[in-house]
């Protein structure tokens, strides 16, 4: 496959199949709460109708306003591709590199927090200061985890990273890697706005983070940042799944194209598991006080940093 190919192969399976896993989260939450809920594909609905839909943007606001929703959407597709599906020997040897991935969605943020503020509402800012807040209380565990991999894999590239994880058997194999793991869910949990950190069903003034962020965006404006939010939430179970939960090597007769749709299934099959698993642990907590947000993020620092430490005990 070559890697243009295997550029365009990588933001097909995100954007087609990111909405989703929002429809399956939110659905999972309504069967628990004895509620039919909305369609699994109401997303992609949303998506669509509000594509059509005029935008609407205040006088008050500048460039920033306007240029965020391409900004964010645009990094969120490049971590994407950063971000392999499928690990197999198919695969065409792109390398992304996990530090630029953690930066590029860092920047994606960055341009969302300024169009917070740059609306000048005060939802939009206290949105704006509690992301900043979240995101750099979450960093140093998502740096920690990508040093951690890397020393294991003996290279900051995910490919890499995730072809080490697989050949050692993933979590089953290695205890540094349930620390990372259960790092890395943490850390899925906090940089989605889902609940206990946030809670991405509501829009009462005093709990909102993501949503009070993009409360002055309308038509395609808000269809690319829900896109890009949902494209995020995929990069991060992606990590998770192939990193933490490899399947085996997958060769099938007949040539590359079978071997990528039978890896390609079993890539959607993890997800759709994790995407179920993050469901059910929305619905058996409840959503932190914002001053207890910090506890959290010490615990999956503590975690990873107790993989750190691991490594250098078990020495692998």
């Amino acid at each position: 496959m070559s890697s243009l190919l295997y550029i365009i192969f990588q933001i097909i399976v995100f954007i087609l199949l990111a909405p989703l896993v929002n429809g399956i989260i939110k659905k999972i939450k309504a069967l628990t709460q004895k509620r039919k809920g909305a369609p699994l594909l109401q997303l992609y609905f949303d998506i669509f109708k509000l594509l059509k839909k005029d935008v609407v943007v205040s006088d008050t606001t500048s460039w920033i306003f306007r240029a965020t929703p391409y900004i964010v959407l645009s990094t969120a597709l490049a971590g994407a591709v950063l971000v392999p599906v499928i690990i197999c020997n198919s695969h065409t040897g792109f390398v992304g590199d996990a530090i630029l991935l953690a930066y590029l969605l860092a920047l994606g943020r960055f341009f969302m927090t300024l169009s917070g503020l740059d609306a000048g509402s005060t939802f939009g800012g206290m949105g704006s200061s509690r992301e900043v807040m979240i995101s750099a209380l979450i960093e140093p565990s998502l740096i920690i985890t990508i040093f951690t991999a890397g020393l294991i894999a003996k290279s900051t590239s995910v490919f890499d990273m995730m072809s080490t994880a697989a050949g050692n058997g993933g979590i089953f194999s290695n205890p540094i890697y349930i620390f990372l793991f259960l790092t890395v869910f943490i850390i899925i949990l906090a940089e989605t706005s889902r609940i206990p950190v946030d809670d991405p069903a509501t829009h009462l003034e005093l709990t909102m983070v993501h949503e009070a962020m993009i409360l002055e965006y309308s038509g395609r404006h808000l269809a690319m940042m829900e896109l890009a939010a949902s494209v995020k939430q995929l990069i991060y179970i992606s990590l998770l799944v192939n990193m933490f939960l490899p399947s085996v090597d997958v060769t099938v007769g007949g040539g590359l194209l079978p071997t990528v749709a039978v890896s390609l299934l079993v890539y959607i099959a993890k997800v759709i598991g994790t995407a179920i698993i993050v469901a059910v642990a929305e619905v058996s907590t409840v959503k932190l006080k914002l001053f207890s947000v910090p506890n959290l993020a010490a615990l999956s620092f503590i975690l990873a940093f107790i993989g750190f430490v691991q490594y250098f005990v078990i020495g692998r």
